[in-house]
C-alpha cells in the first residue's frame, strides 16, 4: 500500500473530489459539469496544498500507445495550470476509468494511484481510495476486476480494436451505470453499507482517523468508531460534493 507523508501544510488545505463521470450522459451535460468542476478547482487553487481526484473522473478512459480520448481540454488545461503552480494533484483509477495510463502523469504532472493509499500528516492517518470492490458483496465485480477489466491479455485485445468501435462498446456498457440512471439506486444502506463495513473491519487492526472514498455516489459522513470517520465524497452529477482537510478535520461540503 502506497504511503504518502506531508511534513507541513503551511496553512493550506487538501481537497478531495470524485465521480465526475466526465463524458456522461452526453456531450452537453458533460460540458456543463466540466465548467462547474473547473470553477471548483479555481476556488481550491486559492489555498490548496494538494488535490485528490478519487476515481471515476471519466465515465470511460482508455489509452492507446499514441491516442487518448478526445474532449475535456478545459479540464486538462486547468489541471496543468494547477500543477505548474506547484499544487500536487493525485488521481485514482475507478471502476469506470481503470485504464488510465501514463498520459496524465507525463503530460499534466498528475500522480496516478491504482489502489488505496495512506496519507499521513502529523499524527493523523487518512485512508484514501475509490472504494470499488471493498467490503462484502459485489462478488461479480470482484471476480471481473482482476480477470476481466484488469486482465493484461484482454486489455491487449481491446487495444487492437479500432477506437471508434471500442469507444462505442464502452458507451453502450456505461449506459447501465449510475452516471446515466441518476439517483434511482442511490439508497443509503445504513449499517449494511459495504464500504462502511470495510472501514469497520480495517479498524479492528489499524488506527485510521479518516476514511475517504468515492464510488457510492452518496455524500456520507459516518462515525466508524471513537476515533474514525468514514467520508464518502458523493458525485458531481447531482450533488457537486467534495471534502476539505485542514490538517485537523475533514469537512464534507
Amino acid at each position: 500500500m502506497t504511503q504518502l507523508k506531508i511534513e507541513n501544510l503551511n496553512g493550506k488545505k487538501i481537497y478531495f473530489g470524485s465521480d465526475f463521470h466526465l463524458g456522461a450522459p452526453n456531450w452537453e451535460e458533460s460540458r456543463k459539469r466540466e465548467d462547474r468542476i473547473i470553477r471548483w478547482l479555481s476556488e481550491c487553487q486559492k489555498d490548496a496544498h494538494s488535490i485528490f481526484l478519487v476515481g471515476d473522473i471519466f465515465d470511460f478512459w482508455f489509452e492507446y500507445t499514441s491516442v487518448v480520448p478526445k474532449g475535456f481540454i478545459r479540464f486538462f488545461g486547468k489541471l496543468a495550470e494547477l500543477t505548474d503552480q506547484g499544487i500536487q494533484i493525485h488521481i485514482f483509477t475507478g471502476n469506470h476509468d481503470h485504464w488510465i495510463g501514463t498520459y496524465l502523469q507525463d503530460e499534466l504532472g498528475l500522480q496516478v494511484h491504482t489502489d488505496v493509499i495512506d496519507l499521513y500528516y502529523n499524527d493523523q492517518r487518512l485512508h484514501i481510495g475509490h472504494g470499488d470492490g471493498l467490503g462484502p458483496g459485489d462478488k461479480l465485480y470482484k471476480f471481473l476486476k482482476p480477470w476481466g477489466f484488469l486482465n493484461p491479455f484482454l486489455i491487449w485485445v481491446f487495444r487492437w480494436l479500432h477506437p471508434n468501435f471500442s469507444f462505442w462498446v464502452a458507451r453502450i456498457t456505461s449506459k447501465t451505470s449510475r452516471a446515466y440512471s441518476g439517483t434511482s439506486d442511490e439508497k443509503f444502506l445504513g449499517e449494511d453499507e459495504w464500504i462502511l463495513q470495510y472501514c469497520k473491519d480495517f479498524s479492528k487492526n489499524e488506527k485510521v482517523d479518516f476514511y475517504i472514498f468515492g464510488h457510492r455516489h452518496l455524500p456520507l459522513n459516518i462515525k466508524v468508531n471513537d476515533h474514525s470517520q468514514y467520508i464518502n465524497l458523493g458525485e458531481w452529477i447531482s450533488y457537486d460534493s467534495f471534502a476539505v482537510y485542514d490538517g485537523n478535520q475533514v469537512d464534507l461540503k
